[in-house]
């Protein structure tokens, strides 16, 4: 399980980062919380969400991408990027 702290929220941006994603955190009526701005490379998470929300946004929007895992530069990134893809995979078999 990913524990939900300032520490892995910064992860999630430094493995956004890495793919070349800006994340903004904006006030918006967002059903789900974020949106993605088609075709560029921007996903916009409600500002009002605390670190726990906006891991989980961050994760959901990460999950919804197509993403090679051999792509990230640094080998760290990835290994974070597996632990997620398990995480998700363990919930969902619940």
């Amino acid at each position: 399980m990913i524990k939900p702290t300032k520490h892995t929220l910064k992860k999630l941006e430094s493995l956004f980062d890495d793919m070349e994603y800006e994340i903004r955190y904006e006030r918006g009526n967002f059903q789900s919380g974020y949106c993605i701005v088609q075709d560029k490379k921007v996903a916009v998470v409600n500002k009002y969400y605390d670190t726990p929300g906006r891991i989980d946004c961050l994760i959901d929007i990460l999950l919804s991408l197509e993403i090679d895992e051999n792509n990230f530069e640094d080998p760290k990134l990835a290994h974070f990027y597996k632990q997620i893809l398990k995480n998700s995979q363990s919930e969902e078999e619940e």
